[in-house]
């Protein structure tokens, strides 16, 4: 199905695109795979590092319409990973994070509809739901364009998948914690108690090849994924490492939360259980209503959210075992050199 097929991936140069190339490069999968983001030093050390004739690159900007559609041209399928992401940076610049979050997903999904695409994949974020900040509202506002598009579009299929923390991903905890740990620092963790999903860059492709084959206009794919505590995790880094360095407590940033939700109760209530996902239907409605005023929805209120504190709970050796299997851990901890990969 994919053997003679073009794939674009929008902000192919960060972490998960880097993670889809590690999948697909070197199989018969995708004829050709095309970059497309806006920073030509990560692309120039791609290029470089991978070598791969499959690989096509593409400067431009998920907010310039033209750009996007010049690299859309005879593309079957799009990954849509391009975003502004840093909790911070949203907070001090939310104008910026709408420009891509929000107008950029519309040129992409613009430009993947004029050059008739098969189907086009929204990466969001567990931060959507329940949105308490501007890269949050930003990405939720992004999954409402998605699924307007979606039930407009006749031949691109339009949906998405929404998932939590991705371990050791470019400026996540974990490197931090690292990078604290081997320079004998202290480190520093917001709230010991807040609770994350956790989940790796493998993961996070296979949701998103899940929605691939599985979705239809305007579903959104969440994944069954584990949470731990900050505090656990920076537990189980320092015996990882075998470390002693002191841990310091300095209270949550602004933006924050305590726990990660995944699945609003209002989205359970329409959720499909699909084993280890979740597949939540677009809410399909048009503008008559009423009926649904008058008539509600009863089992909203005998449902729970899908969040990081009621979902499986690893603990600090649950923990140890899953970053075990991490290349950046492989790589920093247990020196094995054999699991660098591009990190974007």
């Amino acid at each position: 199905m994919l053997k003679n097929k073009t794939l674009l991936i929008t902000g192919g140069t960060g972490s998960f695109g880097s993670a889809v190339l590690n999948r697909f490069l070197h199989t018969d999968h995708f004829k050709e795979i095309r970059i497309f983001s806006r920073d030509e030093k990560k692309q120039d050390d791609m290029r470089n590092q991978l070598k791969n004739d499959k690989l096509k690159f593409y400067i431009g900007d998920v907010r310039d319409f033209n750009s996007v559609n010049r690299a859309m041209n005879g593309v079957d399928y799009v990954f849509h990973a391009a975003a502004l992401k840093q909790v911070p940076s949203c907070e001090f610049f939310p104008i910026e994070a709408t420009k891509t979050n929000v107008f950029g997903t519309q040129n992409v999904i613009d430009a993947a509809i004029a050059n008739k695409v098969n189907k086009v994949i929204c990466l969001s974020t567990d931060k959507a739901a329940y949105p308490i900040n501007a890269m949050g509202i930003s990405k939720a506002l992004m999954e409402k364009v998605a699924i307007a598009a979606s039930r407009n579009s006749t031949e691109t299929t339009v949906c998405l998948t929404r998932y939590g923390n991705v371990m050791a991903s470019r400026g996540s905890v974990i490197p931090l914690f690292l990078k604290q740990i081997q320079a004998g620092e202290v480190l520093t963790i917001t709230d010991p108690n807040m609770t994350r999903f956790l989940m790796s860059l493998e993961d996070a492709v296979d949701l998103v090849l899940f929605a691939f084959e599985h979705g239809n206009p305007g579903d959104l794919f969440v994944n069954k994924a584990p949470a731990g505590t900050i505090g656990d995790l920076a537990q189980a880094l320092k015996e990882l490492c075998k470390a002693s360095n002191e841990i310091k407590i300095i209270g949550t940033r602004h933006g924050e939360k305590l726990y990660e939700t995944l699945c609003t109760r209002e989205e359970m209530v329409k959720a499909e259980d699909m084993g280890d996902f979740y597949r939540v239907p677009a809410d399909n409605r048009d503008l008559n209503y009423a009926q649904y005023f008058s008539e509600g929805e009863t089992d909203i209120a005998k449902l729970e959210d899908y969040h990081s504190h009621n979902t499986e709970q690893l603990g600090v050796e649950g923990m140890k075992k899953l970053l075990s299997n991490l290349p950046l851990i492989k790589r920093d901890v247990f020196g094995d050199l054999t699991a660098i990969q591009y990190a974007g």
